[in-house]
């Protein structure tokens, strides 16, 4: 057997990948300087490679994003330069983003005109193997239906994908006249629910686009293929499968049986989570494979189920993590270890794979199959608590909010890292952070913002705070994991049974609430988030962890309430990334996530709940969504100018609504004509007592000057509203 493994973060160790590129923006190094620090980071990755198994893709690397680059490969965007790439991301070319699959990834999403004529523009690959030896790798490209699927396709379908498959034939036979010999074909989408329209068109395409004498190796993940032996009569070499998350897989393969001409790839270590591989469960899993396909060893490549991305460099770092933690926590770089530890137990060397598998916490595969009730409101509940929350609340027309992080500058950042080094004290800590939501109240109210946050100083991130208050978690301090662009995060770990100890967000937000008669929020990330963009090495099944936590939250959100706050809102942003990709799986999954949240606002009627959700493909949730219990819901909507609000409409959404209006992911600060658009759209489509004016997201990553512009746009319009008929006779929603 030989080893295959794909994905590995790029992020570098010390996240020069983060680091070079937004130093490169600020004008701090040279194109050529951004070029060569690149280089020498993907030598570095390709060395984790190297030093652990026989078979990986060349040319995964990319500057910002893969689909972006596919994009740009077959002529549907063209870049210049550097500036011009990075435009797509974050200038005024901006394109959408959406979330990978069920990942916390964030892809661009290209826009297929109709009548697209593609071409090879670009030749990344070729380009790639100017820098890097290792022609007799195969090549890494996205797969043409993928591509698609992940693309928003204005023309036909059908005849996009026939003309895009021919030319992703002649990058083939370019690649094979210099010397390419094996292409590393991902394709997740085969494991969404392809219609058989689709399965046809897939089989008679890429048949088509597939050259004699070049191997091409299938890769999917995130789930089983349903449509196995319809693979299986395209000329692959290789099919790599994901025997993780896609457990049917296997029962799919005793079904069809597998081709003897074909290897099998066989994801078999998690690329999606923490918990250190039992190699011996691994080795048995394998030969269940082997049996249920009738395959023999030779045919048989073992690899990771998923791309190594989604987890952080290695676990090597993490010196301060006690070692009865550490010992059972298994990162990308540990995830290729594996992959040889069971190559070689295959070939009788076990006694490193003993010890390494003593660790293992719990045997098994974490299973939630069954339908809990969401102890959801009735509609017409939410029409009462309105009248109760004006009362309470005495907002205007159309208030103004923002979604709880402001800007977090070297100086901040700075401190925290003083207090935490014990540099200095607590009080002392404690002290700066209340200047900075004084300033911010102070700048708040003279913005004109009608309900008001403390602006998170304290928090290293949404997710990460929460997990360092809690019990229950483990915290890295180099466990970063790639968003998309640059921006990162440290996953937190669960462990162990999770409880709240000690207030989480109580002096922050009641100290700003002290100082002003506007209502302040108190601002909770959500269970399905804290757990979606963490990792969980408990066997139990994920809904009771998520109960636990829940709970956890309530009690967080009950004391402040107790305490005079009369808004809270509780983020979950990955709602719909944690959901199984196949819908025959989503009642299961939506049944426990909508009852944690509903635990989470179980509060007294008089409390508005406001819950965010960003970067969802609502038209597919929008029914569930309705099935959790808030009040006001905000969106973004400024980067695509509010078409996703057609949705909730169409859906009859009768409660409140904050359509974002400045993408706060671009460097440009918001645009008053595109505020204007999105909030007569949003008007038009809901009433005016039904909208609220906010930004798209948090603003921790921006410059506190384009925050301001943006806010004061954003107030000065809201006002200019309100001043007009039939506004003017309205001071307050009735």
């Amino acid at each position: 057997m030989r080893t295959y493994a794909y994905g590995f973060p790029r992020i570098g160790n010390k996240r020069e990948f983060k680091t070079n590129i937004e130093a490169y923006w600020k004008d701090k190094i040279s194109e050529d300087e951004l070029v060569g620090s690149m280089i020498g980071l993907e030598k570095q990755r390709l060395d984790e490679y190297k030093k652990h198994v026989d078979v990986f893709p060349m040319g995964e690397f990319s500057y910002y994003d893969n689909i972006l680059d596919t994009a740009l490969v077959f002529g549907v965007y063209k870049a210049e330069n550097m500036d011009n790439y990075f435009s797509y991301g974050r200038g005024k070319k901006a394109l959408e983003m959406k979330k990978y699959f069920n990942t916390n990834y964030h892809y661009l999403v290209p826009v297929i005109k109709k009548g697209q004529k593609f071409r090879l523009a670009w030749n990344k690959f070729l380009a790639y193997y100017d820098n890097f030896d290792g022609k007799d790798k195969p090549v890494g490209i996205i797969g043409p239906y993928t591509f698609l699927k992940l693309s928003r396709v204005e023309g036909n379908f059908r005849q996009t994908f026939g003309d895009l498959c021919k030319v992703y034939e002649k990058l083939f036979l370019k690649l094979k006249s210099k010397g390419i010999k094996t292409i590393h074909l991902e394709d997740p989408a085969f494991c969404l629910d392809v219609p058989e329209k689709d399965v046809k068109d897939i089989v008679k395409n890429y048949k088509a686009m597939i050259p004699e004498e070049m191997a091409v190796n299938l890769v999917t993940y995130y789930d089983s293929v349903d449509f196995l032996e319809d693979v299986y009569k395209i000329p692959f070499a290789a099919i790599g499968l994901d025997f993780v998350a896609g457990e049917e897989n296997i029962s799919n393969l005793k079904k069809c049986g597998f081709p003897a001409e074909k290897k099998l790839i066989c994801g078999v270590v998690d690329g999606r989570d923490v918990r250190r591989s039992d190699i011996k469960a691994k080795v048995d899993l394998i030969g269940r494979i082997k049996k249920a396909g009738g395959i023999k060893s030779e045919n048989i490549l073992i690899s990771n189920s998923a791309p190594l991305f989604h987890l952080p460099i290695s676990i090597e770092f993490e010196k301060d993590i006690k070692p009865a933690y550490r010992n059972i926590f298994s990162f990308a770089r540990e995830r290729l270890y594996e992959l040889n530890l069971i190559k070689k137990t295959f070939s009788g060397e076990t006694k490193k794979a003993e010890i390494w598998s003593k660790a293992v916490v719990g045997k098994g595969t974490r299973k939630t199959n069954r339908i809990f009730d969401t102890h959801s409101l009735p509609e017409r509940s939410y029409q009462n608590r309105r009248k109760i929350h004006q009362a309470e609340l005495g907002l205007p027309v159309l208030p103004t909010t923002t979604i709880g992080s402001f800007p977090q500058d070297a100086k901040i950042r700075g401190m925290r890292k003083k207090f935490r080094r014990g540099d200095i004290s607590s009080t002392e800590y404690s002290g700066f952070l209340k200047s900075k939501i004084t300033d911010l109240v102070d700048k708040e109210e003279q913005l004109g913002l009608n309900v008001l946050v403390h602006g998170e100083f304290e928090r290293t991130d949404m997710v990460e705070f929460f997990a360092q208050k809690l019990k229950g978690f483990v915290t890295t301090k180099s466990g970063w994991v790639i968003s998309y662009g640059t921006r990162v995060y440290r996953p937190p770990i669960v462990v162990d049974k999770i409880f709240r100890k000690v207030p989480l967000t109580a002096g922050e937000t009641l100290f700003a609430a002290g100082l002003t008669d506007k209502p302040v929020k108190g601002i909770l990330t959500g269970p399905v988030t804290i757990l979606a963009w963490g990792f969980c090495v408990r066997t139990e099944p994920i809904s009771k962890v998520a109960f636990e936590l829940a709970e956890a939250l309530n009690e967080e959100a009950r004391g402040l309430v107790s305490k005079g706050i009369k808004i809270i809102q509780v983020d979950e942003p990955a709602i719909k990334e944690y959901c199984p990709i196949k819908k025959r799986k989503e009642d299961a999954y939506f049944s426990w996530a909508i009852r944690s949240f509903n635990i989470t606002t179980k509060l007294p009627e008089k409390v508005q709940v406001h819950t965010h959700l960003c970067y969802s493909e609502f038209s597919t949730i929008i029914k569930r969504i309705l099935k959790m219990n808030f009040d006001v819901i905000t969106i973004e909507t400024a980067r695509e100018k509010g078409k996703v609000l057609d949705v909730f409409a169409g859906a009859g959404f009768k409660r409140q609504i904050g359509p974002g209006l400045w993408d706060i992911h671009s460097k440009y600060p918001a645009s008053i004509s595109t505020i204007k658009q999105i909030l007569e759209k949003s008007i038009k489509l809901f009433g005016e007592e039904n909208i609220w004016m906010n930004p798209d997201c948090g603003l921790k990553t921006r410059g506190w000057e384009e925050v301001e512009t943006s806010l004061e746009r954003i107030c000065n319009v809201a006002r200019g509203y309100r001043n007009k008929a039939p506004f003017a006779s309205r001071k307050a929603i009735k």
